[in-house]
């Protein structure tokens, strides 16, 4: 053999020994191959997904949500029996508008409420970016509350006047919080890094998949868990509101917004600023009127496919349209959840009002709502879905429709609970107006009987309204985050709107076909959004890797614009 030929073989050895000791490395410490790569297919579904950690931005921003709930719900807690009731009735209100009057005022303000959003996405996606958009919102918020306030106090109002001053109040208040609404959600989720799905290998040796989808889903469960703690301000002022007065039931709300401003103030320098996109939003109309004109084909927007066009957008936009359009789409049905949800504010409060309260008042059973989200958030979070993804993927769709089946579920509940109502002495179908010595006088009902309707409300939110805060965000370009939020936001108005016609019906002795009503609708609806979006499962993972490769475009930035990009981020 020559000496050549040896060399050859040792060399050969050499690597084959190599090769091994590094198999016996990866073996023995799977960090050394695994440790951050990219996992296969196979390893998508079998590993166990785990969320990365939610850094400090989050939290900054998470207390600026949960400052403006506190306000939001402490304030409009008592609306029901601030509108519905006089001075003289047991609950006491001030307006005196009737339960009709009063049902239909509280679907105006969500309506408005969630109208507002359009115009708060649209000023952050075109102008101002999220960050300054919910700053000037806040201080707007300030002034609506204020006006409540002011106007509330009976030493310096009449009725006149505080129906004209709430009037303005919740006008003021509820574009104050369409700006901070659509913009904050997108922001906190816009803290968290926009990365593919890895393999991490934890202390115990075992590989995991470090998914940003769960990442995100946490985010927002996590937003979601600040909201309903924010809510739990509904115990403090229905109490003040009923043994001190509304005017310091409205006193806290304006007191506590502040915390919000310090958030801002305070993490202005923490938070990640997406830049504004270049009028974003009218060259999304007119992509998605292009695709529209042409029978729906989006193709025919793609510049590669149309180069004599000269559109102002690349191909890679053509397909954010496109999953803006899907996200859109999905938002369809939610009217109806709305519609359902609303009843927790409006006929609920009215509903418990015709029961025994052994000294409650009776708009503090919303509290409870808030208390069952704290609580199964976290079950859901650690629990719930973690053991259901050991068997099968809980996608967005089937999350969302047990969403809508809870909130049929909880209708159900209210319906057969109002028939037991009607049933009991002393006024049965017409609770306290039957006559004139039981006109405060309660069926003998125990409202504690009331609390499963409120807790089938919270389990339906935390399937249906936080999934679908979580589908608009992941679902929309970067660029227009907080439009798509406020789309999903609309929803609600027009669920307020439906709620407005219906509230003729809010009255004794028809509020057993109400609810039943509302049951039925809130089902076929739920079954109607399976059978239209259940295939969206399936393609979950290829609109999500858009985002991936839309962060990817943003970072690949001429030098004129990233010097730009630095300055927003700033």
């Amino acid at each position: 053999m020559s000496v050549s030929a040896q060399d050859e073989k040792v060399e050969s050895l050499d690597k084959q020994f190599s090769s091994s000791e590094t198999d016996l490395q990866a073996a023995t410490n799977p960090s050394v191959e695994d440790e951050g790569r990219t996992p296969t297919e196979d390893e998508m579904k079998t590993l166990r997904h785990v969320s990365e950690s939610i850094p400090i931005s989050c939290w900054l921003v998470a207390i600026v949500e949960l400052a403006e709930r506190f306000s939001y719900y402490g304030l409009s807690a008592p609306f029901q029996n601030y509108m519905q009731n006089t001075p003289q009735d047991s609950p006491k209100g001030v307006l005196g508008l009737n339960q009709q009057g009063a049902t239909a005022l509280s679907y105006f303000f969500q309506f408005w409420c969630y109208v507002t959003p359009i115009l708060g996405g649209w000023i952050a996606d075109t102008y101002w970016g999220k960050y300054k958009t919910i700053f000037v919102f806040c201080v707007i918020y300030i002034v609506g509350i204020f006006i409540l306030f002011i106007t509330s106090l009976p030493s310096i109002t009449s009725r006149t006047t505080a129906l004209g001053g709430y009037v303005a109040a919740i006008i003021i208040i509820g574009l104050a919080t369409g700006g901070v609404k659509s913009n904050v959600s997108p922001l906190i989720a816009d803290q968290i890094p926009k990365t593919h799905p890895v393999i991490k290998v934890l202390k115990s040796g075992e590989r995991v998949i470090q998914d940003p989808n769960i990442t995100i889903q946490n985010v927002f469960m996590f937003f979601y868990l600040m909201i309903n703690i924010g809510s739990m301000s509904v115990i403090a002022t229905t109490q003040l509101e009923a043994h001190v007065g509304f005017w310091a039931a409205y006193l806290l709300p304006f007191c506590f917004f502040f915390i919000a401003l310090l958030a801002l103030v305070l993490g202005r320098n923490q938070y990640v600023k997406v830049p504004v996109g270049d009028k974003v939003i009218n060259k999304t109309f007119k992509c998605a009127w292009i695709g529209l004109r042409n029978g729906f084909n989006m193709d025919a927007a793609r510049p590669s496919m149309n180069p004599e066009k000269e559109f102002p957008w690349n191909d890679h936009f053509v397909d954010e349209v496109v999953r803006s359009v899907y996200a859109c789409k999905v938002f369809v049905f939610y009217p109806i959840y709305w519609v359902v949800y609303g009843q927790m504010l409006n006929n609920f409060v009215s509903q418990a009002g015709q029961m025994e309260l052994h000294g409650l008042p009776n708009d503090i059973l919303q509290a409870i709502d808030s208390l069952v989200i704290i609580i199964f958030i976290p079950i859901f979070e650690r629990l719930v879905y973690p053991f259901i993804r050991k068997f099968t993927p809980f996608k967005a769709i089937t999350k969302i429709f047990w969403g809508f089946m809870f909130g049929a579920g909880a209708m159900v509940y209210a319906a057969v609970l109002q028939h037991y109502i009607y049933k009991t002495g002393p006024c049965y179908d017409h609770p306290k107006a039957c006559a004139p010595q039981y006109l405060n006088v309660p069926n003998r009902v125990h409202v504690a009987i009331q609390a499963p309707a409120y807790f089938l409300i919270a389990i339906s939110e935390i399937l249906a309204s936080i999934t679908g805060l979580e589908y608009a965000y992941t679902k929309a370009p970067v660029s227009m985050k907080s439009f798509i939020m406020s789309l999903f936001l609309l929803m609600n108005a027009f669920g307020s709107a439906l709620g407005i016609a219906l509230s003729s019906t809010s009255e004794d002795p028809k509020m057993v076909w109400t609810y039943s009503g509302l049951a039925v609708s809130c089902f076929i609806a739920g079954i109607a959004f399976w059978l239209c979006f259940k295939h969206y499962n399936y393609k979950e993972d290829e609109l999500n890797a858009l985002e991936y490769d839309d962060e990817e475009e943003r970072n690949i930035v001429p030098v004129t614009s990233l010097s730009h990009s630095v300055k927003s981020l700033a």
